[in-house]
């Protein structure tokens, strides 16, 4: 076994490099327990001399008895001021942020990395960092707050092995409900009725579909059946981490791989699977006394195997239509293709139709020989042919990150100076590889022989090709280069007086295919802190940041942050009390962002430089030269010189404390952020002159105007205790925000429409007012036509308007049903509902641990105008048409207006009716883990087991349970039933 586990060790020591630092948390609290430095930007502080907007997690402590599968899960329901998106309700960068989609800045080892590209087990620590004093030195991109994750680093001398596996799967929780063919045909012809137009459908029609004696003419097809659709789907994992080392070198290795199962069950899909392997490592070595060495590195292979066609999107009925899915009702109704199911068996084919059977044993694209793909002229494509003959795609990622440094103690020059550098390199390269495979459909001709129907024709429609090889695409790369540097005091004074400092240098820059503009960040940073003997805290910090965004002599600008912090615990009055540590502090800063310096324009076209004067060009021009036609130039936006950054303008006081022996640990943190100076191309500041003329154009220059103030408090509350055998622990975390548009560059006409002095994310839309009856229109028997009778406002919100539709207030009285009604109805929690929570517990008894995590979200409300919601068109019908609005029915109980096969803007806007609140409570986790005891592993090469068993998502309480908790158009959401077995050797 000796010389096993000497192999694995010289093994991971030489082949695979590494990655960095050490830890502490907002989950254990024993005061036995040698408290970790806590990881903050650029050095490590002491959790006791903290002076808010932090919040960290030990990560390895968690892990012992939570098992999670992403870097970040869970993280809402144990750090205050965390929502799971962003940071204070702070709105993220949402241009570049290395595959973080919309998050904050994301500092994995030092260096600005993607959240996905790190599994838990590789992690030591995460600390957040809200608050402006804590993000100041990382420049303008840090500015809307950060997230540190550092990941382990070997500790052990020797050898030590820890192997995880894990197993469970995925449950979907629920699928949209559609309505069968003879049902949907019927309520059809209701909405043509409804439109005065005969009936598309007839009863025999509907009869025929409804029996199911000939499913291939008379389809009736149900896209989430067991038929197409599993229950569930597996994933699977498993863990190497190895450490060791000795006087001279320590070293850290991560070995992971999983794979993840699909929930299709058919065709091509059948085989779709996620898998990922990695490879993270680390090491540290001693060179002499005063210079220390770290070198890291990770690769990760990423594919993920999928099938063509978009199933989820199809079989909600939904089409891409200018960039956006929505539901067309082209694809997936339950009779559609009309006359022609996704399969037909070709033994129901008249064996007299030659040229009919002669035609398909041609085609390269029959199912087992016996089934080929039905279609119209109108759908060439369906979701369930794309699946069994469209191909196959694998999206392939790799990625590599490396970077090193050095730490130099200088403390012969200075004592308490120090100098550390980090350089990084990262590659991230992304392709697709497919069989790009297109089939025919064919259309058949039916015709029924003594009551038994047969297909007497075929049509084929497009060719067939099977190319047989892979093509490449969507080739694209990334590479990220960091270096930073920088000098650090740390020393005290009398025993008294300690004293801390930093001379910062600090650069990254990221390069991406096809993309001119390089997003980058340079800036220098000094910090300066004091404090006596513990009790009173001075910390000042000063950025001096740069931007490429705006005009030369404007580029450069500083970002101030000053801190104070009492310790009041340590007061002789507070000696003897119930108090263990009461730390308040104080700050303010002043941070200067460029994150939102750019506009897009044009088609959501980005544009940086908004300093300088934009023109754009047109296809329609001018014609000379005896008709040569040349393009048009368009002034799309004046200069501005002065162009400005963003500035964050923050005042934040918190207070942490400990009582009772630390059977209470509390942390609160009041915040008050004005987001000052966003960019607007001003309305009511130059004269209307400036804009207009052909093709709209405008001189009006992009200026800073708008400000965006958001206010609340933070809270994180624990307690635990010992009870004989049991220890509790309780923690409660959670978020109240505010939000409110406190400058606003607008010209609105009454006082109500102002978006100034409303939150941010308002929810605007109509109140309405029910249901128009009969008793509001007079009918004209002749023309079969409604008239609105007078009186009542004339809705111009689009769409005809008859009995059953939604009616509005007209809140301005001016006669007319138009967006100048629209009213603030509520917030939408775009930023983060008003108050969100999360509370966690823990119960040990002897070797078993009971953990509990779970989350809320209250006062915000959202819109179900969707397709699902609301249909009209051709849109393939929901079970929520039911309750529709007839002409027989009570007004008061039906939730979906009358049925109309044109579109309705008016039915279909944003109001009161659709609206529905987004409070709820979810049960996020429950785990049980079972650690045999140690003295079962004395003298044996096992030092320690464990098994456990973990349900996520497993509730959720909600008024809108189940429209929260149903996806449509995409792959359904699931609870995760997990047995997983961890061994240390």
């Amino acid at each position: 076994m000796k010389h096993i586990k000497r192999n694995i060790f010289l093994f991971a020591m030489f082949t695979v490099s590494p990655l960095t630092v050490n830890a502490q948390t907002a989950d254990d609290a024993d005061s036995t327990v040698v408290k970790k430095k806590v990881h903050v930007a650029f050095r490590d502080k002491d959790p006791d001399h903290l002076l808010g907007g932090i919040s960290y997690v030990d990560m390895e402590e968690l892990q012992k008895k939570d098992y999670m599968t992403s870097s970040l899960e869970d993280m809402y329901a144990l750090v205050g001021g965390w929502n799971g998106n962003n940071l204070w309700g702070m709105d993220n960068d949402r241009l570049d942020n290395n595959d973080n989609s919309n998050m904050p800045l994301v500092i994995i080892d030092g260096v600005k990395r993607p959240s996905n590209n790190v599994l838990p087990s590789e992690i030591e620590q995460i600390t957040f960092l809200k608050g402006a004093q804590a993000v100041v030195l990382y420049g303008s991109k840090g500015a809307k707050g950060a997230i540190l994750i550092t990941t382990k680093r070997g500790k052990v001398d020797g050898l030590q092995i820890e192997a995880n596996a894990n197993t469970g799967f995925h449950v979907a929780k629920a699928f949209p409900e559609y309505l069968g063919s003879a049902e949907y045909m019927t309520l059809y012809n209701e909405a043509r009725a409804n439109d005065g137009l005969d009936p598309r459908y007839s009863q025999q029609d509907i009869y025929n579909h409804a029996s199911g004696l000939n499913p291939y003419r008379y389809p009736n097809v149900n896209y989430y059946s067991d038929e197409y659709v599993r229950k569930a789907y597996n994933r699977s994992e498993a863990t190497l981490e190895i450490q060791g080392g000795g006087k001279r070198a320590h070293f850290y290795t991560n070995i992971n791989y999983y794979r993840i199962e699909d929930l299709l069950n058919f065709g091509d899909a059948k085989d779709n699977y996620t898998d990922r392997f990695s490879v993270r490592g680390n090491v540290d070595l001693v060179v002499n006394k005063v210079i220390k060495g770290f070198a890291n590195a990770s690769a990760t292979f990423y594919n993920a195997n999928k099938n063509k066609g978009e199933f989820w999107h199809e079989a909600a009925g939904e089409e891409l239509t200018n960039g956006y899915w929505s539901n067309t009702g082209r694809y997936g109704r339950p009779n559609f293709p009309e006359n022609a199911a996704p399969l037909i068996p070709i033994y129901m084919v008249d064996p007299n139709a030659t040229k009919a059977i002669a035609l398909l044993n041609k085609s390269l694209n029959l199912l087992d020989g016996t089934y080929f793909p039905g279609g119209t002229k109108a759908t060439q494509t369906n979701a369930i042919a794309d699946c069994y003959f469209g191909g196959k795609t694998t999206d392939v990622s790799r990625q590599f990150q490396f970077d090193a440094g050095i730490i130099y103690d200088m403390n012969n020059f200075v004592k308490g100076l120090t100098f550390k550098t980090l350089f990084s390199i990262d590659y991230a390269a992304n392709y697709s590889l497919s069989y790009d495979n297109k089939y025919a459909v064919f259309i058949p001709t039916w015709s029924n022989y003594n009551s038994e129907d047969a297909i007497v024709g075929i049509t084929q429609q497009n060719d067939e090709i099977v190319t047989g090889h892979m093509a490449m695409s969507n080739t694209k790369y990334r590479q990220t280069i960091t270096w930073n540097g920088h000098f650090d005091y740390d020393n005290t004074f009398a025993d008294k007086h300690h004293v801390t400092g930093m001379l910062l240098a600090n650069m990254y820059t990221t390069t991406r295919s096809g993309e001119y503009h390089r997003y980058a960040n340079a800036n220098l940073g000094l910090q300066a802190g004091y404090d006596y003997m513990g009790r009173y805290f001075a910390e000042a910090s000063l950025a001096a940041v740069h931007s490429a965004r705006l005009a030369e002599g404007h580029r450069g600008a500083l970002s101030p942050s000053f801190t104070l912090g009492w310790n009041i615990a340590k007061e002789n009055f507070m000696k003897g009390s119930f108090v263990d540590d009461l730390m308040l502090s104080a700050s303010y800063s002043n941070l200067s962002e460029d994150i939102d310096v750019y506009m897009k324009k044009n088609n959501n076209d980005v544009y940086f430089y908004l300093y300088d004067a934009l023109w754009t060009t047109s296809g329609s021009g001018f014609s000379w030269n005896e008709g040569s036609s040349t393009d048009r130039t368009n002034s799309t936006m004046g200069s501005n010189p002065s162009l400005d950054y963003i500035h964050r303008k923050e005042f934040s006081i918190s207070l942490r404390g400990s009582f009772f022996n630390k059977l209470i640990n509390a942390d609160l943190t009041f915040f008050n952020t004005d987001m000052d100076g966003f960019i607007v191309q001003n309305l009511t500041t130059f004269p209307s002159h400036l804009q207009g003329g052909l093709n709209n154009g405008t001189f009006m220059p992009a200026i800073n105007n708008n400000i965006q103030n958001r206010k609340g408090l933070d809270f994180s509350i624990s307690a635990q205790k010992q009870f004989g055998d049991v220890y509790a622990q309780l923690g409660f975390v959670g978020t109240y925000l505010t939000t409110k548009n406190k400058k606003y560059d607008e010209l609105v006409e009454y006082d109500y429409l102002h978006k100034e002095g409303r939150p941010i994310d308002a929810l605007w839309g109509y109140k309405c007012l029910g249901f128009y009856s009969t008793s509001d229109f007079t009918y004209n028997e002749e023309t079969g036509k409604y008239t609105l009778n007078s009186g009542l406002p004339t809705p111009k919100i689009g769409g005809t308007i008859q009995p059953g539709d939604l009616k509005y207030e007209d809140v301005n009285g001016d006669g007319v049903l138009d967006s100048k009604d629209q009213v603030e109805l509520g917030k939408s929690g775009t930023y983060g509902s008003p108050f969100t929570f999360g509370v966690n517990l823990t119960l040990k008894y002897k070797n078993f641990t009971l953990f509990i995590l779970g989350n809320g979200q209250f006062g915000a409300y959202g819109m179900k105008n969707n397709g699902y919601y609301y249909m009209s068109g051709d849109a393939k019908y929901s079970v929520n048409v039911r309750n529709r609005w007839t002409s027989d029915a009570s007004a008061a109980t039906a939730t979906h207006p009358r049925l109309t096969t044109s579109s309705s803007a008016n039915n279909s806007a944003a109001s009161t009716f659709w609206m529905y609140s987004t409070d709820r409570f979810n049960l996020r986790k429950v785990q049980l883990t079972y650690d045999f005891p140690e003295e079962m592993f004395n003298g044996k090469w096992v030092k320690a087991l464990s098994v456990y068993v973990t349900g996520n998502d497993l509730f959720t309480i909600a008024k809108e349970r189940k429209l929260m908790e149903t996806n449509v158009g995409y792959a359904p959401q699931t609870r995760f039933y997990n047995l997983g077995v961890k061994v240390t050797l």
